[in-house]
Order: structure tokens, then C-alpha cells, then sequence
């Protein structure tokens, strides 16, 4: 008895219904991140400790969520397309991902210039969805194998080439660039690819067509909802979210914090998006020192925009961190 080729299985699926289990593990990793987008907003808001989201088994529970979701991606682009592409329906979904993506750059960049979106999950799956479609038709374990490739290559080709801001969604620079949501080419592209090798190894063995017969029961209504309506969910479920917590914090604002204690991890946060923990837990303790010393840390939590204050703050971050770099690089010889 012959393996069914990828082609053929597609070809014997059916051709007009949804396989609900996949629409279900979408709503779960909806639900995720909107659990993972939550406790950021209450942490933003102080009712939770500075940088909690960005280190331990949040910074994991949110690249677990990513990658599912990416994941998923690629298994419904092969699932939309492989038997062959339909260009409009693609178009269709491509252009409303896009312009969804440039109204999150758009909006983060008047609401929080200094860490707005320009790169995140929504330009990674309108970038990732057209260029896995050149793998649609390629053998799963080639597409596999460029998968690892892709998540290693991160740790292996980062170069100050990349450092070119227009060059920062690939994801190569040698400092990852401050925003609030990075979801660059390399490696979160790896994770769309192995979702395409999987699904098509799932297709050849006939795992797809028996999954496709799954029916679950009423439970699972809510979350092949939302599954279905991903776009919608995402981009409702931060405003709703994000402004109910200020709601809250109108009615019973949070109780202040030691901001001694909250500087080092919100700072440590902060700094680990471009460089490395000892690299910036050093920086960190130069930029509290000096803030201390020179009686400005009130400054900084009232949130001072003037020039004068944004240009004294750049010129303490240049300080430390030459100070830092040095130090690190005595500590090597």
C-alpha cells in the first residue's frame, strides 16, 4: 500500500468544510494572548510589579503564544491553498491582514512614539503568508529543514549590517530595536514554515481527513468563534482590554510603588529588548545610581517631556552605557 502523496490527500479532503479543531486551537491561542495582553495592561497601569510580562515564565507563556499562532498560520495557509492558490481569496486576506498591520504602526506611533509597532505580529503573518507560498509544493522535510534554519539563524548571523532600521524587520541586527510588539522575519518565520511541514505530513498520512471528521460538542462554540474571526478578536481585544483597566484605574487606582524598586526591573525590561541580561543589569544599576545621585529619579516617574529633560536622559543612557561596555570589556581580558 502506497503513502498518499501531499497533493492527493488535499485533493481527498473535503473541499467546503473547516476542520474545527483548528479553528478551536486558534480561539485557545486568542484567549492566551489576550490573558498575556491583560496582565501587561495591569502592569502598565502599576498593578503589578514593573517588568513582571518581560522576564521568567511570562516573557515564555508570550513566545509560546506567538509561536502557536504562527504556527497556525501555517497550517491554514497550506490547508486555503495547497491543492493550488486561489489568488483573489489570498489577495483578499493579505490585503486585510496589511492594512490592518500599517493601522497599528499608525496608531502605536501617535500613542507611544518611543516603542511603537512598525514590525509586529500582524507584518509578520501579511510577510510570512506571501512567502510561504513558495512552499507549499515543496517535500515537508526540505520545508522542515529551512525551518530550523530559520529559528537558528538568529544566534548565528546577527551582524551590524542589519542595525540599518530599515533593514530591523529582518531580525539580524546585533541589538534587537525597542518596540512594544518585535515579531521580525528571522526566526518567527521558522514557526509559519513548520506549520506548513507539519500540516503536509499530516495530509500524506490521513491524520488531516480523520481529524476533519471531529465534531466536538457546544463547549467548543465560543472558541471556533473566535477562531474564525481572528482578525476581529485581535484587534478589538486590546482596546477593550487596555481601556477597561484604566477604567479601573479611574474608580481605585493602584497603590504607589517604591520607585527605588520598581526602576531596576522596569529598566532591566526595557533594556533587554536590544541587549543582553548582564549587559543591562549592569547598565541598569549605573542609570539608578546616577539618578540618585543627582536627585532626578522624581523626574523620571513624573514623566518630564520637556526637551531639555529628553536630551539630559539620552546623554545619562550614552553615559552608562560606555561606562557599561567598558566595564564588560575589562572584565574580558
Amino acid at each position: 500500500m502506497s503513502l498518499q502523496t501531499t497533493s492527493e490527500a488535499v485533493q481527498d479532503a473535503p473541499k467546503h468544510s473547516r476542520i474545527v479543531a483548528i479553528d478551536i486551537l486558534r480561539g485557545i491561542a486568542l484567549i492566551a494572548m489576550a490573558s498575556y495582553h491583560f496582565t501587561w495592561d495591569l502592569e502598565n497601569f502599576g498593578y503589578t510589579t514593573p517588568g513582571l510580562t518581560a522576564f521568567g515564565w511570562w516573557k515564555f507563556y508570550a513566545r509560546c503564544i506567538a509561536s502557536t499562532f504562527l504556527f497556525l498560520v501555517g497550517v491554514s495557509l497550506f490547508l486555503a491553498h495547497g491543492r493550488q492558490i486561489r489568488w483573489p481569496s489570498f489577495w483578499k486576506r493579505f490585503a486585510m491582514v496589511a492594512v490592518a498591520a500599517i493601522a497599528i504602526s499608525a496608531i502605536t506611533y501617535i500613542a507611544t512614539p518611543d516603542g511603537f509597532i512598525f514590525f509586529g505580529i500582524l507584518h509578520e503573518i501579511a510577510l510570512a503568508s506571501l512567502l510561504g507560498l513558495a512552499f507549499l509544493r515543496l517535500p515537508a522535510l526540505l520545508t522542515a529543514i529551512v525551518a530550523a534554519a530559520v529559528i537558528a539563524a538568529p544566534y548565528y548571523l546577527r551582524s551590524e549590517f542589519f542595525d540599518h532600521p530599515a533593514l530591523w524587520w529582518i531580525g539580524l541586527s546585533a541589538t534587537n530595536p525597542r518596540s512594544n510588539d518585535y515579531v521580525p522575519l528571522f526566526p518567527w518565520f521558522g514557526a509559519v514554515l513548520a506549520g506548513i511541514a507539519v500540516v503536509k505530513l499530516a495530509s500524506a498520512s490521513g491524520l488531516l481527513a480523520r481529524l476533519g471528521t471531529w465534531m466536538p460538542g457546544r463547549w467548543s462554540n465560543p472558541l471556533v468563534f473566535i477562531g474564525r474571526h481572528s482578525l476581529a478578536f485581535y484587534l478589538i481585544h486590546q482596546p477593550v482590554l487596555f481601556g477597561s483597566v484604566w477604567l479601573l484605574s479611574q474608580v481605585m487606582p493602584a497603590p504607589a510603588q517604591d520607585k527605588e524598586a520598581g526602576f531596576l526591573p522596569a529598566c532591566q525590561a526595557q533594556c533587554e529588548q536590544q541587549r543582553d541580561t548582564t549587559f543591562c543589569s549592569s547598565y541598569c544599576g549605573c542609570m539608578l545610581d546616577t539618578l540618585k545621585g543627582e536627585g532626578s529619579l522624581d523626574k523620571l516617574y513624573n514623566n518630564d517631556q520637556t526637551e531639555i529633560w529628553k536630551s539630559h536622559l539620552a546623554d545619562l543612557a550614552s553615559t552608562c552605557t560606555t561606562a557599561t561596555e567598558s566595564k564588560m570589556e575589562g572584565g574580558q581580558q
